[in-house]
């Protein structure tokens, strides 16, 4: 049975146009925005994972207490925070280059 974080990175990838990374690095890239799915766990992670990319950047909490962290975590940062059905909640500071 797949993780709640699965199913949110699988959802949002599919509503991005393209394919959720299981593997190093960030969950989903598209030719728009990079997002990494966070669980209110692992949600101090996604500043390293979203490190070196030059478009914006969203954490996505898997749930709402995973929202609220992010939104708290990475206030005053250039990192964006969404929900799980991709309604973003902090706008990214990070330009496309």
């Amino acid at each position: 049975m797949a993780s709640k974080h699965d199913k949110v990175a699988a959802r949002l990838a599919r509503k991005e146009g393209t394919e959720y990374n299981k593997g190093q690095g960030a969950d989903i890239q598209s030719s728009r925005r990079v997002i990494e799915v966070e669980t209110l766990e692992t949600v101090g992670d996604a500043g390293r994972q979203l490190q070196g990319y030059n478009k914006p950047v969203f954490a996505a909490g898997a749930d709402q207490a995973a929202t609220k962290a992010a939104l708290k975590k990475y206030t005053g940062t250039t990192i964006g925070v969404m929900n799980a059905s991709g309604k973003i909640v902090k706008r990214s500071m990070r330009k496309r280059k």
